[in-house]
């Protein structure tokens, strides 16, 4: 480095919530690379702070104002030793507070929501005040640099790549309509292309994001409008992606060819995330789910004959306004009924602005807190048994980093599950034959075969593993 160059600034960034918030928080350091800036993992070293914000969790704004009163502290110690720190507050709750965080917390210089933060540079050369919570008429993603295939490599082999943002289904619970505004799906040439960089930087694995990516419809590369299906089996054809994943999808949006691809495309994993969110009738209606119990039992069963294998993963959420013993009820017949892998649930927590916050049927806490209890005893016990049940399978497992042991490595196997073997380190970012020989809390344990055993049908490594 010259004496005439400048060192470079150095960026934090801290991201809470969902996925999509990952691959924010890597675009938005690939926006701020042509200013200068470094990605640190060190808040203290920074001279940018960037709070990447959720607003889908329980008291996720106190949870922000919490932050940035530690980092107000850490701003007040730089600048006793002469030194400056910008922070800025991103994401859906920035979305949502806009204004409101800089009258509250002084120390926040700007505030941007999640569909302006190809701005940022600009913002931050407009100094402290600057606030951009629009939902712009230009689609951000058409402003945005190509992810750095540096920082992809830096990032493993499993990336996620956004195709499709907002949501348009209007759940009474769901604030995402609000912070992330109407859907808009990207077209397939900017997907594709993104996808190759990866891929190019040895990502093998590529998990498409959205908050409803199954209504994906983007412009193909004829003019049509292509389905989640047909992107799946485009990016398929890249050469070095070997599995491809998807999430969050909606059941109103499970599709034919959607379903057909899993029973088709074998880099397509045999896992699906689908949340139902209740098991009453009576409560999807008042949540505006557009489906029925009875019609996610027969999404489930169409699925499940076009891909026996499948995991199924799904969101309830527990105690939402006006839910009785019986409809709690039938949520847990409908969880026995399907049988999940794992599932994520929720007590009900009030968004401000959505219509479930203005009924007056709020369920009492205790009565949630129960019931959240019963549901996940329910859910633990069908994720165990799925587990054992992997015991004494051979699986193919995308290797991705060092085990927490000396010899060790972990990987996932293609229904997500945490399989970690002892093996050499040359096989991260490689896909390996293993046998499950035993289950821990979290994870699978496993041997790898011996080579003999290794095989090009399923994309395995064809090299000692010895």
């Amino acid at each position: 480095m010259s004496a005439t160059t400048p060192p470079p600034r150095r960026v934090f960034i801290k991201s809470y919530g969902c996925q999509m918030n990952v691959y924010d928080a890597g675009r938005m350091a690939d926006v701020l690379a042509p200013e200068g800036y470094a990605e640190t993992d060190s808040m203290e070293n920074a001279d940018l702070v960037i709070l990447n914000t959720c607003h889908i969790r329980e008291k996720a704004s106190e949870k922000v104002y919490s932050e940035l009163g530690r980092i107000r502290a850490l701003k007040r110690d730089k600048a006793a030793v002469g030194q400056t720190m910008q922070v800025a507050v991103a994401g859906c709750v920035a979305q949502a507070e806009g204004g409101e965080i800089m009258r509250r917390e002084p120390i926040v210089d700007l505030v941007v929501g999640p569909q302006a933060y190809h701005r940022l540079p600009a913002l931050l050369r407009q100094g402290r005040g600057a606030v951009d919570t629009d939902f712009p008429i230009e689609d951000k993603f058409g402003h945005l640099p190509m992810a750095s295939r540096e920082k992809a490599r830096a990032r493993g082999v499993s990336a996620f790549l956004t195709v499709q943002e907002g949501c348009d289904k209007f759940c009474t619970f769901c604030v995402v309509p609000y912070t992330r505004g109407a859907e808009v799906s990207r077209p397939v040439s900017r997907i594709i292309a993104e996808a190759e960089e990866l891929a190019k930087a040895g990502i093998r694995e590529i998990t498409l994001l959205g908050q409803n990516v199954n209504a994906w419809h983007g412009s193909g590369e004829n003019g049509a409008q292509w389905t989640l299906g047909q992107l799946m089996r485009r990016i398929a054809a890249i050469a070095g992606i070997d599995r491809i994943r998807y999430s969050t999808s909606h059941p109103a949006d499970m599709d034919d060819a959607l379903i057909a691809m899993h029973r088709d495309l074998k880099e397509a994993m045999p896992s699906l995330h689908l949340p139902v969110q209740s098991g009453s009738d009576r409560i999807l209606k008042a949540m505006n789910r557009k489906h029925t119990a009875a019609q996610y039992r027969a999404l489930i069963a169409r699925v499940r004959e076009a891909r026996p294998d499948i995991a199924l993963t799904s969101d309830f959420i527990i105690g939402f306004p006006g839910e009785t013993d019986a409809d709690f009820e039938a949520t847990m017949q409908l969880v026995r009924d399907i049988g999940f892998a794992s599932g994520y649930s929720f007590k009900y927590s009030e968004r401000p602005g959505t219509p479930a916050a203005e009924k007056k049927n709020q369920v009492p806490e205790f009565v949630k807190t129960v019931r959240l209890a019963a549901i996940q005893a329910l859910i633990l016990e069908q994720q165990t048994a799925f587990n054992l049940a992997a015991v004494g399978q051979i699986v193919d497992v995308l290797f991705e980093k060092a085990g927490r042991n000396s010899g060790q490595i972990g990987g996932k196997s293609p229904h997500m599950q945490a399989v970690h073997v002892d093996g050499p380190a040359s096989l991260i970012g490689h896909i390996a034959r293993v046998k499950i020989i035993g289950v821990a809390s979290n994870s699978l344990a496993g041997a790898l075969l011996p080579v003999d055993y290794q095989t090009a049908d399923s994309n395995t490594l064809i090299e000692s593993v010895a």
